[in-house]
């Protein structure tokens, strides 16, 4: 049992350590997404660049992590869940962990995608809203000056408070409850499951492929581009179900913006508004952000950092 909970414990260490590591080096990416997913009606960034050159240039380097603190928190539990989860399952669902079976790994991705819904959600809701603050503040003024050559006046107030994460969840958590702190639900979970059912599998499939008898385990390299190729198909077959959440959990609209009362207003209004392209909005970034991210995570994974770890402290 011991030998058990070690494993446990080195999983979810595994699964924090690769989470922070790739959410810190792929954020920027993911800011971009988020606010190509958000606009519509009279477009603000033309792609990704655009996006991430307009983001720094009016909000400084430190713009385009905006809302990183929340992930950075928030991010550990989630991977290690995640991770973890579809570990279980495995071993719950097959012999050893390691019998191919197509219907029961995608099971256990289903399983692993339902489990770390609890943290991603409310992660996810925070992140939305300070990531898309900076694009509202550009939409209401159509020319702001740079960060570094914006004229400092004295006894003014600034003309766009940032909000804090903490006042968000606050003001929800008072005004809603903690309903508030999970609206959009019913889309993470249908974006997340979907997401799981297809990478865990192809994870494993294509990681198995170099999987090497002498080591029990595949390479680093091999691992790393089995978690880039699996996360980036998996990212970009999800996509249109990412920009639904990402709408419905938007709280502030810029000018002219929707709002929306559930799943199926949302994919109606866009498809009648916007067009069946609108669905895959922002789907080049959430590949780029996904494929290093769980190729990180399952690199790390297959290091055994988190072992390594435990075993300082024996």
């Amino acid at each position: 049992m011991a030998k058990q909970d070690l494993s446990v414990t080195a999983k979810l260490i595994n699964g924090g350590v690769a989470g922070l590591v790739g959410v810190t080096c792929v954020f920027p990416i993911d800011l971009a997404k988020t606010r190509l997913q958000n606009q519509h009606g009279k477009d603000i960034y033309k792609g990704m660049i655009d996006c991430l050159m307009k983001t720094a240039r009016v909000e400084g380097f430190l713009g385009m992590y905006r809302g990183a603190a929340v992930n950075l928190t928030l991010v550990t539990p989630e991977k290690a869940i995640k991770l973890a989860a579809n570990d279980f399952f495995r071993q719950l669902l097959m012999e050893d962990g390691m019998q191919r079976d197509l219907k029961m790994e995608m099971l256990a991705g289903c399983g692993a995608g339902m489990c770390q819904v609890v943290v991603t959600c409310p992660m996810e809701m925070l992140k939305i809203q300070l990531q898309d603050a900076g694009r509202l503040a550009q939409q209401q003024s159509p020319a702001p000056a740079p960060a570094s050559c914006r004229p400092h006046s004295v006894g003014s107030a600034p003309a766009h408070k940032r909000p804090s994460a903490t006042l968000i969840a606050w003001e929800l958590l008072r005004t809603q409850g903690l309903a508030g702190l999970y609206k959009g639900l019913g889309a993470t979970l249908l974006r997340d499951i979907p997401f799981s059912i297809v990478y865990f599998p192809l994870f494993a499939n294509l990681n198995n492929l170099g999987f090497n008898e002498l080591a029990g385990k595949a390479s680093f390299a091999h691992s790393f581009m089995s978690g880039c190729a699996a996360g980036s198909i998996a990212a970009v077959t999800v996509t249109p179900l990412d920009v639904l959440k990402t709408r419905i959990q938007t709280l502030r609209k810029g000018l002219g913006e929707d709002s929306y009362s559930g799943i199926r207003d949302c994919a109606r209004k866009l498809w009648i508004q916007e067009g069946p392209s609108a669905f895959m909005k922002g789907a080049g970034c959430r590949a780029l952000v996904i494929a290093p991210l769980f190729g990180i995570a399952q690199g790390v994974y297959f290091l055994g950092i988190g072992e390594r770890i435990l075993k300082c402290f024996e």
